[in-house]
């Protein structure tokens, strides 16, 4: 049986939010009251997220000495090594960066697809952001549909990985999701398959049950489920 799993990147594989650093660190005050338009749903993640971005004031090399200084879950490394020892993709999909989520797996080694929204240099400090992945039809209106991945895929099962509400849409369509911040609630609350996860160490070992109660303990596994 072949698994796709579907993983988030901000509060996910990085800890933190680093959209949201990154906006506390370069753009005005101001992107604070359009993500309260966001958060309550005056407007969607696209609009969202272009209005913030257009008031980050930030050289390139400002971006990437910010960038080289975020960390991921140590656990992260392992968990895509287990999963493709045993035949299984891994998708990073992220309402993000791509210029955040790229430099990050490459730094730490992490060869897997990922898609995120593209944040472009247009010259001096000023930025924009675009949207390759977005759907017209997105009911989120997010910058990055994730769930036209998990459609596409012709799979057994679809795993979501995911924390907050660009994984909700995704969460619906998945045969298990793991779960933490407000996408544990979201899925109680509409009785989505999940189960409640801290880290990547304990994602390994939640999965690794998962997948065996399913199709029986895989004959072989890689010796190390955490990072190296």
């Amino acid at each position: 049986m072949r698994f796709h799993v579907f993983v988030d990147f901000d509060g996910t594989i990085a800890p933190l939010d680093t959209t949201d650093l990154l906006l506390e660190r370069f753009a005005d005050p101001r992107w604070l009251d359009i993500e309260e338009q966001w958060k309550t749903g005056l407007i969607g993640s696209r609009e969202c997220m272009v209005r913030q971005v257009d008031l980050v004031r930030a050289t390139p090399a400002d971006i990437d000495r910010f960038v080289d200084e975020i960390e991921i879950d140590p656990g992260f490394r392992g968990f895509v090594r287990l999963l493709s020892g045993l035949g299984h993709a891994v998708t990073v999909v992220s309402d993000g960066l791509d210029r955040t989520v790229g430099t990050v797996l490459k730094r730490a080694g992490i060869d897997v697809p990922f898609r995120a929204n593209r944040l472009a240099w247009v010259g001096g400090n000023r930025w924009r952001l675009t949207f390759p992945h977005a759907r017209s039809d997105c009911r989120a209106l997010a910058g990055n549909c994730k769930c036209q991945f998990a459609d596409a895929e012709r799979v057994n099962a679809r795993i979501v990985v995911g924390d907050g509400r660009s994984d909700y849409c995704l969460a619906g369509r998945a045969d298990l999701v793991l779960a933490k911040g407000s996408l544990v609630s979201h899925c109680a609350e509409l009785d989505l398959p999940h189960v409640v996860f801290r880290d990547f160490s304990e994602a390994s070992e939640l999965l690794m049950h998962w997948i065996a109660a399913r199709v029986g303990s895989p004959t072989e596994r890689p010796a190390q489920m955490g990072d190296e």
